[in-house]
């Protein structure tokens, strides 16, 4: 199944350790009737379009405090992996690791090779979802050196309610 606009996310929870000192576990349920919700996911940290993208949503953050926005990033790579790419480039928000693949497979998003034959990896993607948790808007490369179009994910945040 992949997902699409206008779809409601489905439940998922994942772990995180890139901006705490424990171990900590974000359900997207928590969210659900309080914030709108980013969801930006990126085959793997360290790698130049993968920094870009997630450098440049996070130096956008402040773009999007008027609109009560939450904002995550979700890779295969490990937590310890994932704690060092957010130190290392800046990125203000927590990045979720979907080690086992559960997410990526739920929603569709799965890139079934991506480079140096690593396998599995998370496709680009960003996925806005809103209050009420219905995805209203996504975009999905399936070329993981193009970038998404930041332009259209600002516009889509400003549209939210």
């Amino acid at each position: 199944m992949t997902i699409k606009t206008g779809d409601m996310i489905p439940e998922f929870s994942l772990n995180s350790f890139s901006h705490t000192d424990e171990l900590k576990k974000y359900s997207i349920s928590d969210f659900k009737g309080k914030k709108n919700v980013l969801l930006v996911f990126f085959p793997m940290a360290f790698t130049g379009v993968c920094s870009e993208q997630n450098c440049t949503i996070s130096d956008s953050l402040g773009d999007f405090a008027s609109k009560d926005l939450e904002v995550f990033g979700i890779s295969t790579d490990g937590t310890f992996v994932q704690k060092e790419f957010a130190k290392t480039k800046g990125i203000k928000y927590p990045l979720l690791s979907d080690y086992n693949r559960e997410v990526i497979t739920k929603l569709g998003l799965v890139h079934d090779v991506f480079a140096h034959e690593q396998k599995e990896t998370a496709k680009r993607a960003v996925v806005l979802i809103n209050k009420e948790g219905e995805i209203t808007y996504m975009e999905i490369t399936e070329n993981p050196g193009v970038q998404v179009k930041f332009d259209k994910l600002k516009e889509a945040v400003e549209a939210l309610g």
